[in-house]
C-alpha cells in the first residue's frame, strides 16, 4: 500500500495494504538526483547506474529531496560504528554524507551479483533476480518477458529500472 498507494482501493485488504515491498534506488533512466547534484556527486554511469562519489558529497540532501522513489538517507551519525568487522573492499561510509543502493558496483566489478539477490538465491526465496535487461538470454530478460511488470511511479518520467513482478 505504501510502496504503490495508487493500487489500493476500499476493497484492497489490510493484509495486502501491509504487505512489505523492497525500496531502492531505480536507477532511473532520466535520475532527477543526478540533476540536482551541485557537486556533481551523483553520476550516472554508461552503463546505466545511478552512482555516488561520496567523497564529492556536501551532505545537501538535494538528492534526497529530488528522488520520487525515497530511496536515498543521510548519515547523521557515522556508520562504521555499528560494523563489527568492516569489508575492506566496500568503500567506507562517513557522517554527513547520503548513500543509496549502488546494487553492489564493487560486486559487479568482479563478475558477482549484488550481495541481496545472492542471499536471496542461497535461501530459496527467489524474489530477486538481477543483470542486463537488454541481453535477452538473461535471466532478468526472462522473467520480465514471462511475467506482468510494473515499474513505480513512470508518469513522473525518471524511467525506473526496477520492475516489480505483479
Amino acid at each position: 500500500g505504501r510502496v504503490f498507494p495508487e493500487l489500493v482501493t476500499p476493497y484492497t485488504s489490510l493484509e495486502e495494504r501491509e504487505k512489505p515491498a523492497l525500496v531502492l534506488c531505480n536507477h532511473c533512466e532520466n535520475p532527477p538526483c543526478v540533476r540536482v547534484c551541485p557537486t556533481q556527486a551523483t553520476f550516472k554511469r554508461s552503463d546505466g547506474l545511478v552512482m555516488m562519489d561520496q567523497h564529492r558529497c556536501i551532505g545537501c540532501r538535494y538528492c534526497i529531496t529530488a528522488c520520487p522513489y525515497g530511496a536515498r538517507s543521510f548519515n547523521w551519525e557515522d556508520p562504521r560504528k555499528s560494523l563489527p568487522n568492516p569489508d575492506p573492499d566496500y568503500p567506507t561510509r562517513t557522517k554527513g554524507v547520503v548513500e543509496k543502493c549502488t546494487f553492489c558496483v564493487e560486486r559487479l566489478a568482479v563478475g558477482e551479483r549484488p550481495l541481496c539477490v545472492e542471499a536471496c538465491e542461497k535461501i530459496g526465496c527467489g524474489a530477486l533476480t538481477f543483470g542486463d535487461v537488454g541481453d535477452p538470454s538473461s535471466p532478468v530478460s526472462k522473467v520480465l518477458h514471462a511475467n506482468g511488470v510494473m515499474r513505480r511511479k513512470p508518469e513522473l518520467g525518471t524511467s525506473p529500472h526496477v520492475f516489480y513482478i505483479l
